[in-house]
């Protein structure tokens, strides 16, 4: 509510306009005073970090509500925009009412083009939850709400700073409205505003956390009400009774424990009786007392007439922003009772507000008596009526649905219908708290039988983001229960087998999928329980029969001719299985190709909006990542980023987002970017606690990118601090593969005995699987350096066995790295001769590090046979390279070497990660157009040396492989002439 539409009735029973006069309050008004002014001075002087929080607690009528009245009056004088609200106890169920007194009745004073400016392009997401926007139906998440919401409360506080937030009674608050304001509370410091609380003593609900940490810091100001003392007692009688005698002030302090609220009800209730204040009355003010403050059935049925109390029910019905033909409906009276009875009410200081309305009650402690003087039975049935009525005037279900919650059960199947109604306009406004509530109570009613396994199946969707253990239940007594279609079958099955994959049940959401698939009729329903069964399958720590399922995916896959999201899927799936098993990567690119939309996410498998989760697209860049489509990867997980903002997940889904892009980067040799990537991935899987598989994900990568960085002791105590060791998580596979980086690690440590057993065990259970992919689990080639001191044969065979797997792929990372690792187990003029391989394929790949690795290893293999020239040059180059990459290891490395040649390092050239030089964008125009290295050198009349050298610069810098250069580049169909 803003300044010129609310009222906060005072503490002392009268409306807002008399303007009591607050006794004992001065520190308070102290304080509220100097935080007005030093925000209008610090905004005047475009100060930043402007905001500050008054918080205000004690119990009911200790003047919390008049003081944060006389703060409206201070800042209306200032000039200062106000907007307040006020919890009620009844519409506690209501979502985001209190956020709505706050904020509707200013943003609808904007303009359009000005309201708009503020909703941004959070209209969607925020609109709906503030009444400004219809719902669209579709399920909103709570994040993104409150994501939204925060946007615009930042622009309203911008466009009309400064700015004075007013919000009382928080303890009735609704859960929706609570969350936000805790949310605003931390943040008020950075914002144009002052933000005052007032709430009862003890009666925070316990979930309030942060908000109590707010409370307890020292950084706010925080003041607990007492009582008024004697004196200021003594005052507020002799304002009415100016002849009373001390004895008789002492005794109303006596009697009321100085509560402001109970002494005005006192001072009303002896003006009311009649009696003097004098000595001889003392012994009468008990029992005064005792009446004032009982305010039951029978007090209020001595104070007002019939009629006048069915209104007073009916507006306590209401809670606030009563409206009086609305009441009137509700208590069935007639029209002319209802205007007397309002008449009457105002005289008796019970409502305050205009006779045409809204209405509010001068106290909450009054609305609260009128509520519970109302008889059980009757309260029912007045609740059934306001719900009936508040429809019939066109109200939205989200109001009149928490009136149908406190109607007794009576099988009525039009209220289980509009329960259902009100669940899925909660769920759409972003309150699954509110829609659970719902759907609970619609169940008690109960629902027809035939509607009974939809009304469970639809609750439990609406406990998916807040209760997993309910939704797990829910979802299985649905599928238990007759009634369920089809089609809601298919979904409750999925998403069953989605919280058991999330909550480390991997094995259950397999199987699930398989059995419901097997018992689903053959169409596109039945694919899509394949395609989930077989993305949990790839995602499971260990597996009984995995090439079994594989032939299995590669059946599905194949009879997949269309181009639906399922048979998109289930390409994409075959394309990552056959990455795995190290198969053609032509046949894993056309396949993806197939699966993809001219390279993009086609609708419907998008990162929030496909129905698989986000596991499928993950898989899809994971595809990227390890075929060197790095920038295709890249691409992929920032629109991961953007949509995941968006949608406001910043949980999981972002951190999962953080790790694909840190593991891309790392692939690519931006090992710094990588690193910043991966602790972001980090520290978000910590704070959503421990055991997740994102923890080990980020964990090992970001070990494997220090080790790159020559940071080994730093890389051990990382995995150490996180236990990053057998057996990891139990029953969800670590990506990349986690014990071959465990045995990397070893490595490392130069702990070559157990390095060896680890990576054996891996071996093992990897063949088994049929998965041989070198650049997902190297571990024969870390084998074979573990294994060549003691077993050199062993060790040959096994990096040679390496380069046969890598070719058989076909990727051009994976044959570099495998080579350069053969190479390692060799000597002289063999090593020379795999390494200069090794640089030549790794110069046509994204694989930055790998490249500069294998220019350092080929320069040292050079020098140790007496050619120190080239030796000198692929040093100095892969040097280079290893700065690039950040890789301070290597380049200290490479620096010995030379040193050992007796050779002096060049001045070291830094190159961006972007921005390629006009020589190399003339490379990269001859290479699209077709021509091959000679040809280039030729044309450009150029050493031809140089020319690869160009080459690899333009790979490693966009992140491409030879097929995706033009794409990368946007030079498709341009010829070797194009200048």
């Amino acid at each position: 509510m803003t300044e010129q539409r609310s009222d906060i009735p005072s503490e002392g029973g009268r409306p807002e306009r008399a303007q009591p006069r607050l006794y004992e309050r001065e520190a308070a008004m102290q304080a509220a005073r100097q935080a007005i002014d030093t925000l209008r001075v610090r905004y005047d002087a475009d100060g930043v970090e402007l905001g500050s929080l008054l918080l205000y607690s004690g119990k009911a009528g200790m003047g919390k509500t008049s003081m944060l009245q006389e703060i409206r009056a201070l800042a209306g004088r200032e000039g200062l925009t106000v907007l307040s609200g006020r919890a009620f106890e009844q519409r506690v169920n209501e979502p985001f009412h209190l956020l709505r007194q706050l904020l509707l009745s200013e943003l609808l004073a904007l303009p359009a083009e000005q309201r708009d400016l503020v909703l941004g392009e959070w209209r969607p997401m925020a609109g709906p939850a503030l009444g400004l926007v219809p719902p669209s139906g579709e399920d909103l998440d709570p994040q993104s709400v409150r994501a939204g919401l925060n946007y615009v409360m930042t622009q309203l506080a911008v466009r009309r700073a400064p700015l004075v937030m007013l919000v009382d009674d928080l303890q009735w608050a609704d859960q929706e409205s609570l969350v936000w304001l805790e949310e605003l509370a931390v943040r008020c410091p950075e914002l144009p505003m002052l933000l005052a609380i007032a709430w009862r003593t003890g009666e925070l609900p316990d979930h309030m956390q942060t908000f109590r940490s707010l409370v307890a810091a020292t950084s706010h100001r925080h003041l607990e009400f007492q009582g008024l003392t004697p004196a200021g007692t003594a005052r507020l009688v002799l304002t009415a009774f100016p002849e009373a005698e001390d004895s008789f002030n002492r005794q109303v302090w006596a009697v009321t424990d100085g509560n402001p609220f109970l002494v005005n009800a006192l001072i009303a209730k002896i003006r009311e009786s009649g009696i003097d204040p004098v000595h001889e009355n003392v012994r009468l003010l008990h029992d005064l007392a005792a009446e004032a403050q009982g305010m039951d059935r029978e007090y209020w049925l001595r104070k007002l007439s019939t009629n006048t109390l069915q209104f007073a029910q009916a507006a306590a019905m209401l809670g606030s922003e009563i409206l009086p033909r609305l009441a009137t409906r509700i208590a069935g009276i007639p029209p002319t009772a209802a205007a007397d009875a309002i008449a009457d009410l105002r005289r008796h200081q019970v409502l305050t507000g205009p006779a045409d309305g809204p209405l509010e009650f001068v106290h909450p402690l009054l609305a609260t008596s009128i509520y519970k003087s109302i008889r059980p039975m009757t309260r029912t049935a007045m609740h059934g009526k306001a719900a009936v009525e508040l429809e019939n005037a066109g109200r939205p279900l989200v109001e009149s649905s928490r009136h149908l919650l406190e109607t007794h059960p009576d099988a009525d199947r039009e209220v289980v219908a509009k329960l259902r109604r009100a669940a899925r306009e909660h769920l759409a406004v972003g309150a699954p708290e509110a829609a659970v509530r719902c759907l609970e109570r619609a169940l008690t009613e109960p629902p027809e039988d035939e509607d009974r396994a939809q009304v469970i199946y639809e609750l439990a969707c609406a406990t998916l983001l807040t209760d997993p253990i309910a939704t797990v239940n829910q979802l299985r007594l649905a599928l238990d229960t007759p009634g369920l279609s089809d089609e809601l079958r298919v979904d409750a099955t999925f998403r069953l087998s989605e919280v058991l994959a999330h909550s480390g049940q991997l094995g259950e959401a397999t199987e699930l999928t398989l059995a419901e698939a097997q018992r689903t009729e053959p169409g596109p329903a039945r694919v899509r329980l394949e395609v989930a069964h077989f993305i949990w399958a790839a995602f499971q720590r260990d597996e009984a029969d995995g090439p079994g399922r594989s032939a299995r995916l590669a059946v599905l896959a194949a009879g997949q001719h269309g181009d639906d999201v399922n048979a998109r899927a289930a390409r994409a799936l075959r394309a990552w299985d056959l990455t795995l098993q190290g198969g053609s990567a032509a046949e894993v690119q056309t396949l993806l190709d197939s699966a993809l939309e001219d390279g993009r996410l086609p609708e419907g498998l998008g990162w929030t909006s496909n129905p698989w989760g986000l596991e499928l697209p993950g898989i899809i860049g994971l595809t990227h990542i390890y075929t060197d489509r790095l920038n295709r990867a890249e691409e992929l997980f920032e629109e991961a980023n953007w949509a995941f903002g968006v949608a406001g997940w910043e949980g999981g889904h972002l951190g999962f987002a953080h790790f694909l892009m840190g593991l891309a980067k790392f692939r690519r040799g931006a090992l710094a970017e990588a690193e910043v990537d991966l602790r972001n991935a980090l520290r978000i899987a910590r704070r959503l606690g421990p055991g997740l598989p994102l923890q080990w994900d980020a964990v090992g990568v970001l070990a494997d990118t220090l080790l790159a960085r020559g940071r080994v002791e730093e890389a051990w105590k990382l995995a150490a601090d996180h236990d990053f060791a057998p057996p990891y998580h139990p029953t969800v596979m670590v990506l990349p593969d986690a014990a071959t980086l465990h045995g990397k690690l070893l490595l490392a440590q130069h702990d070559r005995e157990a390095a060896v057993r680890v990576l054996r065990g891996v071996g093992e259970q990897l063949s088994a699987r049929g998965w041989h992919n070198t650049l997902w689990a190297p571990w024969a080639a870390n084998l074979a350096l573990a294994l060549l001191p003691d077993r050199p044969e062993e060790a040959r065979e096994l990096a040679a066995w390496n380069v046969e797997r890598a070719r058989a792929f076909g990727v051009g990372s994976a044959i570099g790295s495998a080579l350069r690792m053969q190479a390692a187990v060799l000597e002289g003029q063999s090593a020379v001769e795999l390494l200069t391989e090794s640089v030549a394929v790794l110069g046509t790949s994204p694989a930055g590090y790998e490249h500069a690795c294998a220019l350092v290893d080929l320069g040292a293999a050079l020098r140790r046979t007496g050619r120190l020239a080239e030796a000198a040059e692929q040093l100095q180059q892969g040097m280079e390279l290893a700065v690039v990459c950040n890789a301070d290891g290597l380049v200290t490395r490479a620096r010995h070497e030379l040193n050992a040649s007796g050779l002096r390092p060049s001045r070291l050239r830094s190159a961006g990660r972007d921005g390629l030089s006009r020589a190399e964008w003339r490379v990269a125009e001859l290479t699209v157009s077709g021509l091959g290295p000679a040809e280039i050198a030729r044309r450009l009349d150029v050493p031809e040396p140089l020319i690869h050298r160009r080459i690899a610069a333009v790979y490693r810098k966009t992140g491409s492989s030879p097929e995706g250069l033009a794409a990368a580049l946007g030079l498709q169909g341009k010829g070797p002439d194009t200048p």
